[in-house]
């Protein structure tokens, strides 16, 4: 109970040991993943939150230029709305996206506008970064975060200059102006190379091996810690999509370096599997000192011409905990690493010290990282 208490107070993550987890999980396949998409674009109706004109400049030319198109000539005329907001619009294109698929879509304002509450975002082009168009944006936004207030006093909650539009954008031509489609023909090709989000020597000879060992025969190797290469086997009967799908399946019990992982803000305490410790003596106290204030009032004698005076005084109280010397074993175990710790009665910032106070005398045989 100690452990599992210790586990939850100090949020020590303890991975159980031979957790196998999917291929599917743990590697990205060549040329399927996501592509960032970034526009700038105008929003509208805004209840006098938007930009100020004379202050944003880029806002004036946007609408300008935008009026321009409908015919509405306004190059000379002193515009001096508040209704309209500059933003940035940024998205995900998820591979292998075709035309007429929906994706949702972040708006930012980037001029001086207060709230981005009630506006609606004008069609809005989103390129990758090679200048191609592959979405238009548009619709009413989402914000999470309000401003309200007076002349004496204002309330903000959240982000009001920034909010969402589910589904607010319309893939137009996911391979516009390069005539290359980098995911085609995926099915037909002989081979291709997966990618490990944890590299790992260890754990991409394992993929390999179970792949292989499935496979049965020379169909996958290791090229390096973050690939293994896929071939498929001249006996397959299937394209490489009914390959992935059933590799992709297999389970491999993934390899991970010792390492403790330490969030001095929060307290977060997170350790490996392979943490281990060499033989260490190991002594934690408190030293508690209380100072409290408590005047008292002093008064004159009767009839006398002196004062009432406040007169301080001070209390100081000292109190250290007792705590006994602790021996941890040679190279203990994660679980009895914690369970020496929890026994020495340790906080979970406490704990933070004595780890890296364990790792300056060279008996944690792990790397400490500091978020």
């Amino acid at each position: 109970m100690r452990i599992i208490a210790l586990a939850f107070a100090a949020l020590v993550l303890v991975t159980p040991a031979h957790a196998s987890s999917r291929i599917k999980d743990m590697v990205d396949v060549e040329d399927v993943r996501e592509n960032h998409l970034v526009g700038y674009g105008l929003v509208v109706g805004l209840d006098g939150t938007g930009d100020s004109l004379r202050n944003s400049s880029f806002t004036n030319q946007s609408l300008n230029a935008m009026l321009e198109q409908f015919n509405v000539n306004t190059r000379d005329a002193n515009l001096n709305t508040r209704n309209v907001a500059a933003v940035m619009v940024t998205a995900s294109l998820p591979a292998f996206s075709s035309q007429g698929t929906r994706i949702d879509v972040t708006v930012s304002a980037i001029g001086d506008a207060s709230s981005l509450q009630g506006g609606t975002l004008v069609a809005t082009p989103l390129f990758d970064s090679h200048g191609r168009t592959w979405a238009v944006a548009q619709g009413t936004m989402t914000v999470g975060g309000f401003s309200a207030g007076g002349d004496g006093a204002t309330i903000t909650r959240g982000v009001p200059t920034s909010g969402r539009i589910a589904n607010g954008a319309l893939v137009e031509n996911p391979f516009a102006g390069s005539g290359i489609d980098p995911w085609a023909d995926i099915a037909n090709r002989a081979s291709l190379r997966l990618s490990l989000r944890n590299p790992d020597f260890t754990t991409a000879r394992r993929m390999a091996d179970a792949i292989n060992a499935y496979m049965g025969g020379d169909a996958a190797r290791a090229v390096d810690p973050s690939t293994v290469e896929l071939t498929r086997p001249a006996s397959f009967n299937g394209d490489m999509i009914d390959l992935l799908a059933e590799v992709e399946q297999l389970r491999v019990e993934a390899d991970m370096p010792a390492r403790v992982i330490i969030d001095e803000n929060t307290g977060t305490i997170v350790m490996g599997e392979n943490v281990r410790v060499s033989m260490v003596a190991i002594a934690q106290g408190n030293l508690t000192i209380t100072v409290s204030e408590s005047p008292v009032a002093s008064q004159p004698a009767p009839f006398s011409e002196g004062e009432t005076a406040i007169l301080p005084r001070t209390d100081v109280t000292v109190e250290e905990d007792a705590m006994q010397l602790g021996v941890l074993d040679d190279t203990v175990s994660l679980r009895e690493l914690v369970d020496g710790l929890n026994a020495l009665g340790v906080t979970p910032r406490d704990m933070i010290t004595i780890l890296q106070a364990i790792k300056a005398a060279g008996a944690l045989q792990a790397d400490i990282e500091v978020l």
